[in-house]
């Protein structure tokens, strides 16, 4: 009994690590590809140092593809991709001056020192872009991306005000930063897009991130983007020693860099984070903490990197901000998936420089738990200009905001779920709200992406019952168009366009935009992979799905629930009628030679990304997992491989060097040569 007890919690804990790295790869992906955050950066910190802490602690559920494990997110197909020649990391973070001395304790112990000198900077809010200089001449601008491979941005660098094209010096160096767009300009920015009924961004950060990223140019340079220079990389003997003279030549070189605290004690660091942060909001740009560095370039080298952050350097994050306010309205939302959230509007606030109108009540159990209603005095507080949420009634009231029975805009009875917090309007058919919001996914960027048919369109053509499922978009004509409101001959040809040349979105792109539960474009990626075509996932089992490496239990019933409804074939089948059913092309093997061997990659290879060389296992018959078993039969082991390697001495596995891996794809009839005790 006690090991069954045993057992059954800890398949417990397996589901809450799972939960939290789906919810952190959710929230990277609308931080990072989307620039649309939904959530502060104090409570992504929180549940991010929740999952490391609970990884430590269970490490036989540490895998690879977890959010602690990576850096950035994925990146946006419409530009080309740039492979960094020094890869780019991450920053983990010290919330209080205990976390701060420990890091610095780990750095002395490391180093073997008495006394490191540190160094300190502000953490620019922004987008992190890495810049490539041959003999002087600006050659690459790209994102950070995953760290590894970033976005080819360098037309839309050349814009931004503070990145010279062309250095004093006829130098190779490659300089790393962050573009930012100051707080006045994104002001002016909001007004503007309001003035126009468009969107308005969440903050700096995003509008900079999203500002960067647009295929045209001139909207780019429209923008008022700014860099701040935080780090180079050269060789020679003339290259820096130290953090400190890399700022100074930096400043020399013509870029702009933020003040760099001289290099001395942590006590002297100490005082400049107290410093900045009572004086941060006199700035005219975003920040939310002091990056603290190790100043010697040779002990940075020396004390190394873990999978995704330099060991050398902390970020000191700032506290959230807090402040009192009034409930005027409680808002009820229904998004895609049916679940039902309320939105508190309250008396507008200043808060850290910009004015808040909005803050989450997340649902109905959290109102019930503060004891807040329409007239409450509430503490709310944010971090990064993000919108901010509920965390304190000043009194609870015991009449608090009651759950709504029915579904504000169907008025069907919600229902919640055994195990959900959330209300959930279950008439997922019939639902305008959920399914104005799925057309809104369908037609965005990371699914369909059909440019210009956003929610005032969809507003109209669901209004004018135009269309009743995303499948209807293809059924319309440049006419049809010309009957909304503000579109014109030009507006619809272009809409027209839109909608048809998303026909041709390959079957990943296709399997995100249908919007099944859990099935986001890592996992559409993963699915398009081991499936050629829509029947062909139709018919998969969901024995069959879970055993695919990255899906499980949950997402396989998921996918095998959507397609037994009888309203989504429906609907695919309509899909098919107007000429879309992509398909995926099956791999084509090299050969057969790693049949039957299962391989685990881990670390950074130089030659390949993590997901190029899974695939090249796989075109030789071999299986590729995310975690060392006692099932594994190889370990390719790159630079930082973490615990995964410690884990393949225990339980014996082969761990091949990079070199040695290649010599197997090249020569795969020598993996006979390759025996345990060899």
């Amino acid at each position: 009994m006690q090991n069954l007890n045993l057992f059954n919690q800890e398949n417990q804990i397996k589901d809450i690590i799972q939960n939290l790295r789906d919810e952190l790869k959710e929230h990277n992906r609308l931080y990072y590809e989307l620039d649309a955050p939904s959530i502060t950066d104090a409570e992504y910190d929180a549940m991010f140092k929740q999952l490391k802490e609970l990884e430590a602690q269970y490490p036989q559920f540490a895998y690879d593809d977890s959010p602690t494990q990576q850096v950035g997110a994925g990146i946006s197909e419409k530009f080309s991709k740039h492979t960094h020649k020094y890869r780019l990391y991450s920053i983990d973070n010290s919330n209080n001056f205990d976390e701060l001395d420990k890091w610095y304790q780990r750095v002395l112990k490391e180093s073997g020192q008495e006394h490191v000198s540190v160094t300190c900077e502000l953490k620019i809010d922004g987008l992190a872009v890495a810049l490539s200089y041959k003999k002087g001449q600006l050659q690459i601008g790209a994102t950070r991306g995953d760290g590894a491979i970033g976005e080819n941005i360098t037309q839309n660098i050349k814009t931004v005000s503070g990145i010279p094209h062309t250095l004093p010096q006829n130098i190779d160096i490659e300089v790393r930063g962050e573009v930012y767009m100051p707080i006045s300009s994104f002001e002016k920015l909001n007004e503007q897009n309001r003035k126009k009924g468009e969107k308005e961004f969440a903050n700096p950060r995003n509008s900079a991130a999203g500002s960067l990223r647009q295929l045209d140019s001139n909207i780019t340079k429209s923008r008022d983007l700014h860099f701040f220079a935080y780090a180079a990389i050269m060789d020679g003997t003339d290259a820096p020693k130290t953090h400190y003279e890399t700022m100074q030549l930096l400043q020399k070189l013509g870029f702009q860099t933020n003040e760099c605290h001289a290099p001395d004690a942590l006590k002297s660091v100490k005082k400049a984070i107290s410093h900045w942060e009572h004086t941060r909001f006199e700035l005219d740009y975003a920040t939310d903490g002091v990056v603290v560095k190790v100043n010697d370039l040779s002990l940075q080298q020396e004390l190394g990197f873990t999978a995704r952050a330099p060991k050398w350097a902390t970020a000191f994050k700032f506290p959230p901000e807090e402040a009192w306010t009034r409930i005027n309205e409680i808002e009820i939302n229904v998004g895609r998936t049916g679940a039902v959230t309320p939105v508190a509007i309250m008396q507008p606030v200043s808060l850290g420089g910009s004015i808040v109108k909005r803050a989450s009540l997340h649902n109905f159990d959290e109102i019930k738990k503060l004891g807040v209603n329409i007239g409450s005095e509430v503490l709310i507080k944010k971090a990064a200009e993000i919108i901010p949420k509920v965390i304190k009634a000043k009194e609870k009231n015991e009449d608090f905001y009651k759950a709504p029975e029915f579904c504000p805009s169907c008025n069907t009875p919600l229902i919640k779920p055994e195990g959900e917090v959330n209300l959930y309007c279950p008439n997922q058919f019939g639902c305008p709200s959920q399914l104005q919001a799925k057309l809104e996914y369908f037609a965005s960027k990371e699914a369909m992406d059909i440019d210009g048919v956003g929610p005032a369109i969809i507003e109209q053509l669901l209004s004018k019952n135009m269309i009743k499922d995303a499948a209807d978009l293809y059924t319309l004509e440049q006419d049809d168009f010309m009957q909304l409101e503000l579109v014109k001959e030009k507006s619809a040809s272009n809409l027209y366009n839109a909608i048809q040349d998303s026909k041709k979105q390959p079957l990943n792109k296709f399997l995100t935009a249908l919007g099944i539960r859990l099935i986001g474009k890592e996992i559409a990626d993963i699915l398009s992979q081991n499936y050629s075509s829509i029947d062909e996932l139709k018919s998969a089992t969901t024995e069959n799905l879970a055993q695919i490496d990255g899906i499980g239990e949950k997402i396989a019933a998921s996918i095998v629930n959507f397609f037994t409804e009888p309203k989504n074939i429906e609907i695919i089948e309509k899909f098919k009628q107007h000429g879309i059913n992509p398909t995926a092309a099956k791999i084509e093997k090299k050969s057969d030679a790693f049949f039957g061997k299962t391989f685990v990659v881990t670390g950074t290879l130089s030659s390949m990304g993590r997901t190029e060389a899974q695939n090249e296992i796989k075109l030789r018959s071999g299986k590729s997992t995310s975690s060392v078993t006692k099932n594994t039969d190889f370990l390719v082991m790159g630079d930082s491989p973490g615990s995964k390697y410690q884990k393949a001495l225990d339980l014996g596995v082969i761990i091949l060097d990079e070199g040695q891996f290649l010599e197997l794809l090249n020569y795969p009839q020598k993996i006979k040569d390759y025996v345990r005790g060899s």
